[in-house]
This record gives C-alpha cells, structure tokens and sequence, in this order.
C-alpha cells in the first residue's frame, strides 16, 4: 500500500484541490455545487476555514495530494459554535484506499482537541453508499435523509444528514 501522508492543507495544494473538488462537481452529486470553483475561490474557502481556527488537511500519497478534508462551521448562529459540519473529497483515482477513513479520523482527532461536542455530515446523495459507510465505520450514526433536496445532473438528489459526538459530545456542558 502507498504511504499515505496526513498534513495540514498548504497555499501549494490549492490546484490540487481545486482539481479534486472540481471532479466531483462536475461529475456527482456529493456537492450540490453546479460550477467548479476556480484555484481562487478554493484559495478564498481555504483561508476563511484556516483562518477561522477550523482544520483543512489533505492526504498526501507519493508526492501528490490525493485528498483533502475540513471542518467549517456547521451553522452561524451563536447557539451553534460547538458543532463542525465535516467535508472529505478524493481523487478519483484514489478512492477505496483507505485514504478517506485516514483523513476523516484526522479530522474528528485535531476537532476533539479543539474542542467541538459534535461533527455533522451532510451527504449528497443517499446513493452515496461509500461515503455512508465511511462516516458509519468512523461513528457516526445516520440522523435523517431530507429527500429529493436538491436538483443536479437532471434528477433530484437527497442529503443523507449524519452525526457523531466529539470528546464527551453532549454530558458535560461545553468550556
């Protein structure tokens, strides 16, 4: 298996990234963005994340990124700021590696240490089989589908809604 390197996401992965994410815009339905973003909308997300305090990985195998991950807010309001909603993309040579499990257990690791209570997935496509599967190997349990929610690739598409407790979730009041 290749050595599969997990680090915090660099200004030089960018292209990379936006490539990743550019490939699942254009061909699935894990976003329900219709557009690829340029290399600078991707470098804009990535400071307003990184910048924030929330983690931005990527998984780096033989020199290359072949993946990436982060945590955002998962709403803006106040009453929110202890719940992260997570983000794992892959590219698509790189799937079904372990890269996915890797990256994702990264992020509930370096989230716990920051502090946050819950992480929330939102995934597209309840089709979206591997990725249900890798949020339920990692904890998370399945809290709803909202159906046929958004529109893309001429069909509607669910979101499957995942959560998992971070640290001692919701037992103890946050600090």
């Amino acid at each position: 298996m290749t050595d599969i390197r997990i680090r915090d996401a660099a200004a030089a992965d960018l292209p990379a990234i936006a490539a990743i994410y550019g490939h699942h815009v254009r061909h699935g339905l894990a976003s329900f963005e219709e557009e690829a973003p340029t290399v600078a909308e991707m470098a804009r997300r990535h400071a307003e994340i990184a910048g924030r305090g929330y983690p931005y990985i990527v998984a780096e195998c033989d020199g290359a990124v072949a993946g990436y991950a982060y945590a955002g807010p998962y709403r803006t309001r106040p009453a929110y700021r202890h719940s992260v909603e997570n983000s794992v993309y892959l590219a698509p040579d790189r799937q079904r590696q372990g890269i996915g499990a890797r990256l994702l257990a990264e992020l509930i690791r370096r989230c716990e240490a920051a502090g946050f209570r819950q992480m929330v997935a939102i995934i597209g496509d309840s089709a979206n089989a591997a990725s249900i599967a890798l949020h339920a190997r990692l904890g998370f349990r399945r809290a709803g589908v909202l159906t046929a929610i958004g529109y893309k690739h001429g069909r509607w598409v669910d979101s499957v809604l995942m959560q998992r407790a971070l640290g001692p979730g919701d037992t103890t009041d946050p600090a």
